[in-house]
């Protein structure tokens, strides 16, 4: 059997089990496939070639020694603010970082599973931006338009993912930063509940809004790595109840009420729905109605949501910052916007963080009458490689909320998210769309998420630029 690009993360461990494909070939291929995509592509920030060659040989051992574990020998990637042992993190900035001494505990569960983590892809400076571009490494292009972004903060891992130089990678998210760029690479990006995956060492992300996620063309490699990479440390402040992700991607989700919210969240500055995205995510909303949901435009009580989100995410930036090594190389406005951060770090942190508390009651309130919420993920199709970079901080942050109003709500709530596909718009360009959910609902949103697939089969399409074991020995 030859084991090409097109096998998914369920598949792959399934062919490694049954002795089909070996690991050492699998990744064999896929550091091949990576060397053939780093220039086209740039998804990689580290390659863990050696390493995982090794890696996969003592998988091996152990598959013929009858072991067996959900992800046995299966190559995946890993974002960049994910401490490998013996590798640096850099987190998008430029300099020489140390190697750190000990895995991350999602890295660490991930590899209990059996999974060997090939590398460490690109993220824009501290995952701030919903571009992946920057000093450090240059820019990450989108497989489906090499002209336009993947999308960020976790724009490297998209990119692999939708290339099919790996199965399925974990990304963060703080804003929609596994969301956006799922959405702008025609993915299932899975943004858990809070804790779901740990983010240890730090037992809080920036301070709480940041989570780690998964990426894959299906649900059921999506919800697998979830399970793969679920679980806390003993120090983890968050610890939900465990649910069963892959069982949930083979459930029907029964008939639910579903609110579909077109409107932006408050934001200080404006946001507009483009309307061929508008019109993506309305389909999709006519083909749940189609499979017997109650659809019906709704959109959550936000407020002044807004208000709290800003203290948190710049309050976290400040104290990366603190801790670079090389703060003299960061973007300016990076700096800029965590001395934002150090002002807003007494009372108004303490204020936004309380206020969450509110924000659960009364958007929790929503899902006495809602199962669901239905929303774009983002406002606008992926921006072209580099309209964002030279911008000040506040012109970037007037694009950055223009193109993508529509994710961070969640982030300050802390609740889940899953991006699905919606379909392609001008130029070839992916779009996508957000089914949320109140606390701990993964089960619901990957079950809806699966039905959703089983119809449209989205992952039976392939971008232009992608790398299959035959081109990448070329």
């Amino acid at each position: 059997m030859t084991h090409d690009r097109s096998a998914g993360l369920v598949e792959t461990a399934r062919a490694l089990a049954d002795g089909t494909v070996t690991a050492r070939a699998l990744v064999e291929r896929t550091l091949a496939r990576i060397e053939a995509g780093q220039g086209s592509l740039n998804a990689f920030r580290i390659v863990r070639a050696e390493a995982a060659l090794a890696e996969a040989d003592a998988a091996d051992k152990e598959l013929a020694a009858g072991v067996r574990k959900p992800l046995l020998g299966v190559p995946v990637a890993v974002k960049d603010d994910m401490d490998v042992a013996g590798e640096p993190t850099a987190f998008g900035c430029q300099g020489e970082f140390p190697p750190v001494a000990e895995d991350g505990e999602a890295v660490r569960r991930l590899r209990a599973a059996g999974a060997i983590v090939i590398g460490k892809t690109n993220t824009c400076e501290f995952g701030q931006w919903p571009f992946t571009e920057g000093p450090a490494f240059g820019a990450t292009r989108n497989p489906w338009n090499a002209d336009h972004t993947p999308g960020g903060s976790s724009g490297g891992s998209a990119a692999a993912v939708a290339a099919g130089l790996v199965p399925a990678a974990l990304g963060s998210d703080g804003a929609g930063s596994v969301r956006i760029p799922a959405s702008w690479t025609h993915l299932i990006g899975i943004k858990p509940q809070r804790g779901r995956i740990s983010t240890w060492p730090r037992g809080e992300s920036f301070q709480g809004i940041t989570v780690n996620g998964t990426l894959a063309r299906t649900v059921a490699d999506a919800a697998l790595l979830l399970d793969a990479a679920s679980g806390n440390h003993a120090l983890d402040p968050h610890r939900p109840p465990s649910v069963d992700a892959s069982g949930a991607a083979r459930r029907d989700p029964g008939r639910l009420r579903i609110a579909l919210a077109l409107k932006p969240p408050f934001t200080a500055l404006p946001a507009r729905l483009d309307p061929q995205v508008r019109a993506k995510v309305v389909q999709l909303a006519e083909r749940l109605a189609a499979f017997g949901h109650t659809v019906e435009e709704a959109d959550p009580p936000y407020g002044q949501i807004g208000l709290t989100f800003i203290p948190r995410a710049t309050v976290g930036l400040a104290e990366r910052v603190g801790e670079a090594p090389f703060p003299a190389l960061l973007d300016r406005r990076t700096r800029d916007a965590a001395r934002l951060g150090r002002l807003l770090g007494g009372a108004p942190l303490r204020a936004a963080r309380r206020a969450e508390a509110v924000l659960h009651r009364r958007i929790g309130a929503f899902f006495t009458s809602y199962d669901v919420v239905l929303a774009p993920t983002t406002a606008a199709p992926p921006p072209r490689i580099g309209s964002m970079l030279p911008l000040g901080g506040f012109a970037t942050d007037r694009a950055m909320i223009a193109a993508c109003p529509y994710a961070w709500p969640w982030n300050v709530l802390g609740w889940p998210g899953v991006n699905v596909p919606a379909g392609f718009v001008d130029g070839g360009l992916p779009v996508g769309a957000q089914l949320l959910g109140p606390a701990n609902s993964e089960p619901l949103l990957i079950s809806l998420a699966a039905q959703l697939e089983a119809e449209l089969r989205w992952h039976e399409a392939w971008p232009p630029l992608r790398l299959d074991a035959d081109s990448s020995a070329a």
